[in-house]
């Protein structure tokens, strides 16, 4: 009996053991959420289906092919990575740009080639402590070559980059090729006769259907400077990233100058968005974008004094406008590192200076265009005219820096040696103060600007914006537009019984008239 009882209980306690272990293998992995005796499980019955030839050497590997085996049915339900991403995308566009044409001839280096060594700018640019670096420079010199060669473009330069709150662009200077000038021309044309179109049919609304018509003459438009003069000598593109294409600003108005000189706007590296500000900039990014190097370009563009030369234009002597042109003087001797470096007046502007009208050469908007000297006297007997407007004059081209005004008790430039250690191979380094972010640098007979900034200028310790003009006046009150009140009924009737009075006593006056002159007969 005893003996009995003594295994009924081993057996008993080895089948709660067995279940405690059974319970054991049935916990859930906090990682894999699997639980050892399914694993088990399945992993026996792949053994006894494949029987493969050493079978202890082999269960770990088909102890992990069970296992992921379990997570191909759940990795099918997730969503696909997409194939290619957006630095892939950019890079494949890229590599275009080191891709050479089989049909293409190897240049020969004493030509003349439009685009400037930009290896080398960006050489001394890195000596300045300024650039992009030179992979991005290499890239960009390459896609300044595709431009060049797209667009058969006589010179091109890389003007500088402005940042973006989402992408920045890059900006090439190139110079206008022979018959844009004539399309440019033709777009303003037919953009002018549009407006006298939709004018003309306002006209004969106004004729079917006559409104009071506004007295009030707004002033008039100035006109934008011609294709290849003033702010508009130079066209210009721009790209977001080396490989991406082009795209060509539109010429800059006079207009859109002006109202960019009021207002301090980030650009957003979307051409097509629109500029939100006070006062209304009159287009979109584009424009504002082109205003804004229109405005850099006249402020910073500078070269060491002496290397370019006023240039011989046909009827100088009678004209009295500004000199517009330069060329390069054959006879520059260049000028030592250490005196660009000390002295301002060493440097010169050499862009046209942009006048408050918005144009580089004042236009006097009292004369239409068209007009003779001769219809002018005529009118001027006829009529007095009012005073004309005093001709604006700005500093003529080649000026010295020395003569730029401060601004916020803030001198407008700063020049340096790139090296005080090593002089000899050092270059003079010019920095924009009123521009942050507009550099030059010369040494010897090589020199070059670039612009590397977010497009703003200098505004002070703190910028303000404009006030919005005061409300109009209210029209003047008076008895002749004021309003009455409505009379109440007693005093409509009043007025009518005094109404009848006064009628039926000019009646009685008038009868009393008539037989008088009749006694008098």
């Amino acid at each position: 009996m005893d003996t009995a009882d003594g295994n009924q209980d081993s057996s008993e306690v080895s089948l709660q053991s067995a279940a405690a272990f059974k319970a054991f293998m049935l916990k859930n992995s906090t990682e894999s959420n699997l639980n050892l005796y399914d694993h088990l499980t399945r992993l026996l019955i792949k053994v006894m289906d494949e029987q493969p030839q050493n079978v202890v050497d082999v269960i770990e590997d088909m102890s992990r092919d069970v296992k992921r085996g379990l997570f191909e049915d759940k990795e099918s339900t997730l969503r696909e990575l997409p194939q290619t991403t957006a630095a892939e995308l950019l890079a494949e566009q890229q590599r275009l740009l080191f891709s050479r044409p089989e049909d293409a001839e190897y240049e020969d280096e004493q030509v003349d080639t439009p685009l400037p060594n930009v290896s080398e700018i960006g050489f001394y640019l890195e000596q300045a402590g300024v650039g992009l670096g030179r992979e991005e420079m290499q890239r960009i010199f390459l896609a300044l070559k595709q431009l060049v060669e797209s667009q058969a473009l006589p010179r091109c330069r890389l003007w500088g980059k402005i940042l973006g709150t989402e992408s920045s662009y890059i900006v090439a200077e190139a110079e206008y090729r022979e018959g844009e000038e004539e399309e440019e021309q033709t777009t303003d044309e037919t953009a002018a006769e549009v407006e006298g179109e939709a004018g003309t049919q306002e006209s004969e609304e106004n004729e079917m259907d006559p409104l009071p018509q506004s007295i009030f003459k707004p002033q008039p438009v100035v006109p934008k400077e011609a294709i290849g003069t003033g702010a508009n000598k130079c066209v210009y593109y721009v790209c977001k990233e080396p490989g991406l294409p082009w795209v060509k600003l539109p010429s800059v108005s006079p207009v859109q100058i002006t109202v960019a000189r009021q207002i301090r706007k980030f650009f957003t590296g979307r051409l097509d968005a629109p500029v939100n500000s006070y006062p209304p900039f009159p287009g979109n990014e584009d424009k504002y974008l082109r205003a804004q190097i229109a405005r850099i370009s006249a402020g910073t563009q500078v070269s060491p004094h002496g290397f370019f030369q006023p240039g011989e234009e046909e009827g100088d002597e009678e004209n009295e406008a500004p000199r517009d042109s330069y060329e390069v003087n054959p006879d520059f001797e260049s000028i030592p590192v250490t005196e660009m470096a000390e002295s301002l007046s060493t440097w010169v502007h050499h862009v046209q200076h942009i006048l408050q009208q918005g144009r580089c050469t004042w236009m006097n908007l009292a004369v239409k265009p068209g007009e003779d000297s001769n219809e002018e006297g005529e009118a001027e007997e006829k009529e007095e005219e009012p005073d004309e407007p005093e001709p604006e004059v700005g500093p003529p081209l080649l000026t010295p820096l020395s003569q730029d005004a401060e601004m916020f008790n803030t001198s407008p430039w700063s020049s340096k040696m790139s090296s005080t250690l090593t002089s000899q191979h050092a270059v003079a380094v010019l920095r924009s103060n009123l521009w942050p972010g507009a550099y030059a640098y010369a040494c010897g007979k090589k020199f070059e600007n670039i612009y590397i900034g977010w497009g703003l200028k200098y505004a002070g310790e703190g910028y303000s914006p404009p006030v919005p003009p005061l409300p109009q006046n209210e029209y003047p009150s008076g008895p002749e537009i004021t309003e009455a009140l409505d009379p109440s009924l007693e005093e409509e009737q009043a007025l009518k019984e005094a109404l009848e009075e006064q009628q039926a006593a000019q009646e009685e006056m008038e009868d009393t008239d008539e037989e008088e002159e009749e006694d008098d007969e």
